[in-house]
């Protein structure tokens, strides 16, 4: 019987590994340089947390979430996004009643049931970070910013979109002459969007069928519905963008497809990913950790999707690097397996045949794994008591007389 992996899930072998961990490692210093810490969140949770959280009508709880009945009769949910478990973390664990402001970042597989294709599969992997504690609107700058800053340290083009959509004061007033605009059109509007036209009309301005960003580029647009203080938040964050040079284009249509978004949202894009053009999206939800128990907390947050990320990184050059030990004989064997162990203690990468094939067979091995030297220990290296190392990019080699000595070299 053959086992293949499940649609819609992928191995990483490498070298695609590596370019995950190439993604990962920037992201983790762009943000610890900005003071966030890891938060390690379950990768299921109760399904009523994303109902709750990221809304009934959303695409993400009607269509996509993996949904089942445990062996307690609970019903679980793989977790879709990240920001609803931390949340919930924030909140169970009373982390408002002992820090003013809380900076998290967390790193992870999530889980839809989407029609597979490049950039988006079943279970995809986000970096994400969250900002409890801020309801200033530098802090919303300061997290695009963060954003802007991972995607420069993976030399990832990519075009900043913001928007505000108002709160609960001024987005009825929105929502009132949206359904007034859509009513006459609902029968240009796709299936999805019909249903969306009666449950969450603002889900409409997301879609991305052709035939409804036609219908909905007349509609009236969200920041001349804003209120005082919505409309001077954004005025101050698209001022900051300015001050800390951030580039951006204002889309008075992007929403997000979430409903715990609040005033700021952005998106990042990239011309490189086709329909799944967005590679890092976020935005201010200031009313989520009230919704879910916890006191009225200002938070904002943002999520980078790694597949997609990875899918825009050059081609990895592998650069040579570490020992491999080439052996010829028992004693020359022991020898090789005490320097490796030796050199690994001394945070060196090594590595050594055990199958002690010829000279050039292991010299072969040694240029396949990229090591940047191979020592060589041989009949004549061990009676008199010497190594020979050889750097593989040139091909010079010269005599060591001890570990000790190795060690200086390497």
């Amino acid at each position: 019987m053959e086992y293949r992996a499940l649609r819609g899930v992928e191995d990483l072998i490498p070298p695609e590994s590596l370019r995950f961990e190439r993604v990962v490692d920037a992201f983790k210093r762009v943000v610890e340089r900005a003071g966030f810490k890891e938060v390690i969140l379950p990768v299921f949770e109760e399904a009523r947390l994303f109902t709750r959280s990221v809304g009934e009508s959303s695409d993400i709880v009607k269509k996509e979430m993996y949904v089942f009945e445990d062996k307690g009769g609970r019903v679980i949910a793989l977790r879709p996004e990240g920001t609803a478990s931390a949340v919930r973390a924030y909140v169970e664990h009373g982390v408002y009643a002992k820090e003013p402001f809380t900076k998290w970042f967390y790193v992870g597989p999530m889980f839809r049931f989407e029609r597979p294709q490049a950039g988006r599969k079943r279970q995809f992997f986000q970096a994400g970070v969250e900002l409890f504690g801020f309801s200033q609107p530098g802090a919303d700058a300061e997290l695009i910013k963060v954003a802007d800053d991972i995607l420069k340290e993976l030399s990832v083009e990519a075009t900043l979109e913001i928007n505000s959509i108002g709160c609960k004061e001024c987005r009825p007033k929105y929502r009132e002459a949206l359904i007034e605009f859509l009513k006459e059109r609902v029968g240009q509007l796709c299936p999805d969007c019909v249903e969306r036209f009666e449950r969450n009309p603002l889900r409409v301005l997301d879609c991305k069928n052709e035939g409804c960003r036609q219908v909905v580029s007349g509609a009236p647009k969200i920041t001349d519905y804003l209120c005082d203080g919505c409309r001077e938040h954004y005025e101050k964050v698209k001022e900051y963008l300015n001050l800390l040079g951030v580039e951006f284009r204002e889309n008075p249509f992007l929403v997000r497809g979430l409903d715990y978004y609040t005033r700021t949202v952005f998106e990042f894009k990239s011309s490189g990913l086709g329909a799944q053009s967005t590679v890092l999206a976020g935005g201010r939800y200031d009313y989520l950790i009230g919704e879910i128990g916890g006191p009225e907390t200002p938070a904002l947050g943002f999520a980078m999707g790694i597949d997609r990320v990875m899918l825009l990184l050059p081609e990895l050059e592998e650069k040579r690097e570490g020992v491999f030990v080439i052996t010829r004989g028992e004693e020359a064997y022991r020898e090789g397996l005490e320097l490796v162990n030796f050199l690994r203690s001394k945070g060196i990468k090594a590595e050594i045949d055990h199958r002690q094939g010829s000279f050039k067979a292991q010299m072969k091995a040694a240029d396949r794994v990229k090591a940047e030297f191979a020592v060589i220990i041989g009949e004549e290296e061990v009676k008199e008591g010497f190594y020979s190392l050889k750097e593989l990019s040139t091909g010079k080699q010269e005599k060591v007389e001890t570990r000790e000595e190795l060690l200086a070299r390497l």
